[in-house]
């Protein structure tokens, strides 16, 4: 899979463009649904990734990849990075042009991650 952020505000994945945050789970590309996380907004200052959301978390011993958007200013709340614990899943957290340079390394089966676009 290749996954370039063209810009502040858009993802390019195997020459397709999106202008939006999205969950890719095995090589499937969606939009991400942050209407879950946005209760904790106030707290964060920003739309957090909360566990509420749907995310693509696979069996243990996977590996859950978030783009943390350009500035890699998205924050992750902790109930996420227990959730990922719990189920024996390796999160890693990047700013999403690193975030997609690893996605390139996989292939599209072991690939799960929410990449965020903006900050």
């Amino acid at each position: 899979m290749r996954a370039v952020l063209v810009r502040f505000g858009e993802i390019e994945i195997d020459g397709r463009s999106y202008p939006y945050d999205v969950v890719v789970d095995r090589g499937v590309v969606s939009k991400r649904k942050k209407g879950p996380s946005k209760a904790q907004r106030a707290l964060f200052g920003h739309t957090p990734l909360t566990a509420a959301e749907r995310i693509p978390w696979g069996p243990a011993g996977s590996r859950l990849v978030v783009g943390t958007g350009a500035d890699g200013a998205l924050p992750i709340a902790p109930d996420v990075l227990a959730a990922a614990r719990s189920r024996g899943v390796e999160l890693t957290a990047l700013p999403t042009s690193e975030a997609c340079r690893l996605l390139d390394e996989l292939s599209d089966g072991e690939i799960r991650a929410i990449l965020h676009v903006t900050c």
